[in-house]
């Protein structure tokens, strides 16, 4: 019988196989997850790069001026806030408190690469009532608006839809409603804000509720009010009120 010894090569490619893995990956992924534990932890202390960059200062948190309304409604191009007022009174519970106004959410390693808001990129409530670039919007026909009072809806319908006034928005091409969720909250690195969804909130009566009830706000006339939530709100309009 013959005997002999394999070549260091041969005994290589027999010794490891597709999953062999090679060098130190072990550190490799200590060193992985010690990253993104570093990554959570500045996140949560506000310490990121995007968090102090000088486009997120100079686009997305600088102040914005908000279009002024000359006859009380809103027209295409209009520079608004879109608002969801606190109503901690209707819904008990744990929630994030507070007028909401929806928010872009860009991604933080694109923003931080690319330098500009890329989109589509996800949306948020934030507590604040300050217009900045990151909360004010253009008005485009992709939505559609509704009063609020099921027994107005149909006599509103086709009219002018009038500013900073209690409104339903529906996507065009679903039908569900904006709403925003208070009872569930996002860790970004502007801070605690809610989650925003496509989905309409509707009762026992099959009435709208106030998860999905929304202000176009526009801005103030007056000196020294950036909008008209520095002004007494109007009323949310009712049947009652209609009859007057």
């Amino acid at each position: 019988m013959a005997t002999g010894t394999l070549p260091a090569a041969a005994m290589a490619r027999s010794s490891y196989g597709p999953g062999v893995r090679m060098g130190n990956w072990n550190e490799d992924v200590f060193l992985e997850e010690e990253r993104m534990r570093d990554f959570l932890d500045r996140r949560e202390r506000g310490q990121l790069l995007i968090q102090h960059s000088r486009w997120l200062q100079e686009s997305l948190l600088t102040k914005m001026q908000l279009s002024v309304s000359e006859d009380g409604y809103v027209h295409f191009g209009d520079s608004v806030m879109l608002v969801n007022l606190d109503a901690r009174d209707q819904q008990p519970g744990e929630w994030l408190a507070g007028d909401l106004s929806l928010s872009v959410t860009p991604d933080a390693l694109q923003a931080h690469l690319g330098g500009q808001l890329e989109l589509p990129c996800g949306l948020s409530a934030a507590p604040t009532r300050t217009p900045l670039g990151r909360n004010t919007f253009l008005v485009l026909g992709c939505w559609q608006a509704a009063c609020p009072d099921p027994q107005l809806r149909l006599e509103y319908e086709g009219l002018p839809v009038p500013a900073s006034t209690c409104l339903l928005l529906t996507h065009s091409h679903t039908n569900r409603g904006l709403a925003v969720h208070r009872h569930l909250t996002l860790r970004t690195y502007f801070g605690r804000e809610a989650e925003v969804a496509a989905h309409t909130h509707l009762d026992s009566h099959r009435v709208e509720q106030p998860q999905n009830h929304w202000l176009l706000v526009t801005g103030s006339p007056r000196p020294g009010l950036a909008t008209m939530l520095d002004v007494s709100p109007p009323p949310l309009p009712t049947a009652a009120a209609q009859g007057q």
